[in-house]
């Protein structure tokens, strides 16, 4: 008896090893890599950035580390090697933060000061030997040099931009916020929300300088509209602004950093009574739809479609509800399969497939919780 007893024994260890193994996450036979980085604000809870793997056949989104420590880095930007991380300190002492990125995890190198206040938007130049900031409360740009070993300089050129426009509570002065660069990098334009203007800047790496402020190009928004962020037709040769203030989109031919106005749409059906607050703007990767996100009393996505002219259907407007508050920026995978969004007030993102045939966002039921997120980098 003793040795049957001791058979049975084995067998049933044997059984729920087995099992054991059976449950074991793939994760654990097969490291996930990072594919998806998210800024936050960390006046609540958050530990700053996040690094998660996003599955890109299921919807599904893992965890795998975060920094400690990081003030408010709520907007980043990613090498193309993604060996380096930059991001944005949004403080009133600005800072911009550099880290290693390896074995999916996020060392600080640097701490620079970016000579400003409330940095709100960070990017990379595309031959990757600059890094521009935009100073939100500043009304400033910041200009770092980029070393080979992913190290920065001291902040080099420094554009102080003056002006105010009609609203006095948000307009009272300058307010830049983003730095995007036009397709072939040969620009950076700035929009200013609180100047209702994008200024276009030259761009050249080998200067010291590498704006040139005194050929500079400037679009003149509507007064009170507040220009905040923009993009560009799959061709370049379009760009759409997104106008924070009226909730409405202007598009522009662009070539050669010369633009000419074609038309403004509402990120809203036209009989909304409510104040607008428009955030981020992206262009689906097949080129054929719009997407913006709105705030405020209506915590949606709008979806156009783009003609052939690059004007945009406001006829076909379509609205999807972000499942959230405060939708900040979204982000659209590479395939063109998932628009992925982070709802600031919150504390969620909201993870969407996306129909191809007609642009249109299915919820998915998938989410990620984070504490305040802001900015959202899938590569």
């Amino acid at each position: 008896m003793p040795f049957i007893n001791s058979i049975f024994l084995g067998v049933i260890a044997l059984f729920f090893n087995l099992n054991a193994i059976s449950q074991t996450p793939i994760a654990n036979a097969k490291a996930l890599s990072a594919n998806l980085l998210i800024g936050t604000y960390t006046q609540s809870g958050s530990k700053g950035i996040y690094v998660f793997n996003f599955d890109t056949t299921t919807g599904k989104a893992i965890e795998l580390s975060h920094t400690n420590g990081s003030n408010n880095p709520e907007y980043l930007t990613i090498t193309k090697d993604k060996q380096f991380v930059y991001a944005v300190n949004e403080t009133k002492d600005g800072m911009i933060a550099a880290y290693s990125f390896k074995n999916n995890k996020l060392d600080l190198l640097q701490l620079k000061s970016v000579k400003s206040a409330d940095p709100c938007y960070i990017t990379l130049s595309p031959d990757e030997r600059n890094i521009f900031v935009a100073n939100y409360t500043g009304g400033s740009i910041t200009q770092f040099h980029r070393f080979a070993d992913g190290l920065i300089s001291n902040a080099q050129q420094f554009v102080q931009h003056n002006g105010k426009s009609i609203n006095p509570i948000r307009q009272e002065k300058a307010h830049v916020h983003g730095a995007f660069f036009s397709p072939n990098g040969d620009f950076l334009l700035t929009p200013d929300l609180g100047m209702d203007q994008v200024k276009i800047y030259p761009y050249n790496s080998n200067n010291s300088t590498p704006l040139n402020i005194a050929t500079a190009k400037t679009i003149n928004s509507k007064p009170g509209a507040g220009p905040r962020h923009i993009t560009f037709s799959k061709n370049g040769k379009y760009l759409y602004v997104i106008e924070e203030l009226s909730g409405s989109i202007s598009v522009y031919q662009f070539d050669k950093g010369n633009t000419l106005f074609m038309q403004t749409v509402y990120t809203h059906e036209l009989d909304f009574k409510g104040s607008p607050g428009s955030a981020d703007i992206h262009v689906s990767p097949d080129g054929n739809y719009l997407y913006a996100s709105n705030r405020g009393e209506e915590n949606n996505i709008a979806k156009f479609p783009i003609l052939a002219n690059g004007k945009l259907d406001q006829q076909k407007l379509k609205l999807f509800s972000t499942l959230g508050k405060k939708p900040r920026n979204f982000t659209i995978s590479n395939d063109g399969n998932w628009l992925l969004v982070a709802n600031q007030d919150t504390d969620n993102i909201i993870i969407y497939k996306i129909n191809k045939a007609n642009g249109d966002l299915i919820n998915t039921g998938n989410s990620i919780s984070v504490p305040m997120p802001v900015c959202l980098v899938m590569f």
